[in-house]
């Protein structure tokens, strides 16, 4: 295991140390959920966590938890959940977060607006002064007009980009639609008014902006694992 993922695996032991026996929790996608999760794994292994239940937030995530013998559920079950544990792409000092370059924004986005507290894990390397600073914004629209956005996009000071395939075909979500890098070259300095820009054109389905969503980010580092705390 690499120094990084050596980090990861340390910043989600202490997120999964949340976890109590009967909770409900969102289960996120990406590399950093995927430690989280074999976490939870060997928790129940050891006869703890018995009775839990995860939503996922993407199909690759689910067949993980099923393959980890971790119970799974839906959002129609389980409308409201306990505990959400997911990675980001970049924090800013807000603790407002980019997501969705593993392509899972929009259920997690949803899966994270059920859950009464939602902690997001990060090696230091995720932390930004600005969004948009290290990774591009990406944006989940429809397949159909789905050009028509760019301009648009430009004008709010993006450069976008398809996301496509390494075969060079449009990545599809899992609920089939198409997402837009887009690269913010000064990074975003609005970034509420960004949002609600574009959550207002029709087409847009969701983007990767979490505002005032995260209640706890535990950081790993070289020096170790860092909890931030919404508020504090």
């Amino acid at each position: 295991m690499s120094d990084k993922e050596a980090q990861k695996r340390q910043a989600a032991q202490r997120a999964v140390e949340l976890v109590e026996d009967g909770m409900k929790l969102g289960l996120g996608t990406g590399s950093t959920a995927r430690h989280v999760l074999q976490v939870i794994a060997e928790r129940r292994a050891r006869g703890e966590l018995r009775d839990i239940v995860g939503v996922p937030t993407s199909r690759a995530t689910e067949d993980l938890a099923r393959e980890l013998g971790i119970p799974t559920g839906t959002l129609e079950q389980y409308p409201s959940l306990d505990l959400g544990i997911d990675g980001a792409d970049e924090v800013d000092p807000f603790l407002d977060l980019i997501k969705g370059l593993g392509g899972a924004l929009l259920w997690e986005k949803i899966v994270a607006s059920a859950c009464d507290r939602f902690v997001v894990v990060v090696d230091d390397s995720k932390l930004v002064e600005t969004l948009g600073s290290k990774s591009p914004l990406p944006v989940e629209v429809v397949p159909f007009g789905w050009s028509t956005h760019l301009e648009f996009l430009r004008a709010l000071g993006a450069e976008p980009t398809l996301r496509k395939t390494p075969d060079g075909q449009p990545f599809v979500t899992d609920g089939g639609h198409y997402i837009l890098d887009c690269a913010f070259r000064h990074g975003i300095t609005h970034a509420k008014e960004v949002e609600a820009a574009l959550r207002s054109r029709a087409g847009v389905v969701e983007t990767g902006l979490f505002i005032d969503m995260a209640t706890t980010i535990i950081v790993s580092g070289a020096s170790g694992v860092a909890v931030m705390e919404r508020g504090e």
